[in-house]
């Protein structure tokens, strides 16, 4: 049965709504003032409330800051009852994090759609939340062992050559061994290191004071990151004469290492899903607002749905390309540029090229 606490400090509307709810075949439960609403709601975890904003002791904004300062309570549906002459404020209410409003007086009808239209929300949220635990646990249990045994495989299977035939083995044998270790420690190195950003990232999302510290550092030069990744990414890929760069120099509100990141992905997307001796682009400009970049390849393309479902644990034609990687990247890319605010779009066509840009504001 839904759980609904009503915190109103008018006793004739409270027990006029009350009395719906009931018939309607939820669990009411009623506060008179916010205080005791606040109470009410730690200790019978309803899944949604319905606040006055004008109230003694404490009003429905500071009801609704302290229920969503608390972990148990943060994601309640939060439904605010405002008389007309405070709809004005209504946009400070949303802002903290209220669901929805209804202006007294309000018919039952209203206020039955505004309870049927967040529980279906909250519905879709849990939906959504479930499918994207069942694609961390299909990658956790199939992709995810697959992608760590392959370079554990080649790093134990040089080893073991180095280990019983090293006193037979010629020098350049022994270099050729080496750089495949190398390499394979290489890319098990940066599969550990994306699994444990993208979770952390999961993490981030939901820690104020992280993203507070994460917004008040900043790169000087993008520039020269994106040259070094250029020239790291082309030699390791043996494709000197392909990348083209193009980068205004400014000074934006991201650390280094992450806006470092991000060229990371996008440039070995675009290498990775092109031919050698195909350009790829790299652009940025800068204008009052925003940081543009663009890295653009003629590649193999993605089709629109295969953009529509960017995210992790998704690697687009894998068996068809055969490329190594848990597609992770742009989904890596996802979440920090939406980390800082600021936005994504991917222009592809099969056959012929993508088109990832990514737009961070200045300030």
């Amino acid at each position: 049965m839904t759980k609904i606490l009503v915190i109103e400090d008018g006793q004739a509307l409270r027990e006029a709504i009350m009395t719906s709810l009931q018939l309607e075949g939820f669990e009411a439960i009623e506060a008179p003032n916010g205080r005791i609403g606040v109470e009410l709601a730690h200790t019978y975890r309803p899944d949604i409330i319905l606040c006055d904003v004008m109230m003694p002791e404490l009003d429905g904004y500071g009801v609704l800051v302290n229920l969503r300062s608390e972990p148990s309570t943060a994601t309640v549906p939060f439904i605010f009852l405002t008389a007309k002459s405070e709809r004005q404020d209504m946009r400070h209410g949303m802002e903290l994090g209220a669901d929805d409003y209804l202006t007294k007086p309000f018919h039952q009808d209203e206020l039955l759609n505004a309870i049927q239209s967040v529980l279906r929300k909250q519905s879709d949220r849990r939906q959504a939340y479930e499918r994207q635990m069942e694609n961390a646990r299909l990658y956790l249990t199939q992709t995810l062992p697959h992608e760590l045994r392959t370079p554990l495989t080649s790093i134990l299977g040089f080893s073991e050559f180095l280990c019983m035939d090293y006193a037979h083995i010629e020098p350049d044998q022994i270099r050729t061994f080496a750089e495949g270790i190398h390499k394979a420690g290489q890319r098990l190195f940066r599969l550990v290191e994306n699994y444990l950003l993208y979770a952390q990232l999961e993490i981030m999302r939901f820690d104020p004071e992280h993203l507070d510290n994460l917004a008040a550092q900043h790169t000087s030069h993008p520039a020269k990151v994106f040259q070094f990744l250029a020239t790291h990414k082309a030699e390791n890929a043996k494709r000197q004469g392909d990348i083209r760069l193009e980068i205004e120099e400014c000074a934006i509100r991201i650390p280094e290492d992450i806006l470092s990141k991000i060229g990371e992905e996008l440039l070995d997307n675009a290498l990775k899903f092109s031919k050698q001796g195909s350009p790829v682009f790299i652009k940025a400009s800068v204008d009052n607002t925003y940081f543009h970049l663009w890295v653009e390849d003629a590649g193999f393309g993605m089709t629109p749905e295969q953009i529509e479902h960017v995210g992790a644990y998704i690697q687009f034609e894998r068996k068809l390309h055969e490329q190594q990687g848990t597609g992770m990247g742009l989904s890596i890319v996802k979440g920090l540029v939406e980390l800082y605010q600021g936005k994504l779009t991917i222009q592809s066509i099969p056959n012929q090229g993508t088109q990832v840009y990514v737009g961070l504001p200045l300030r």
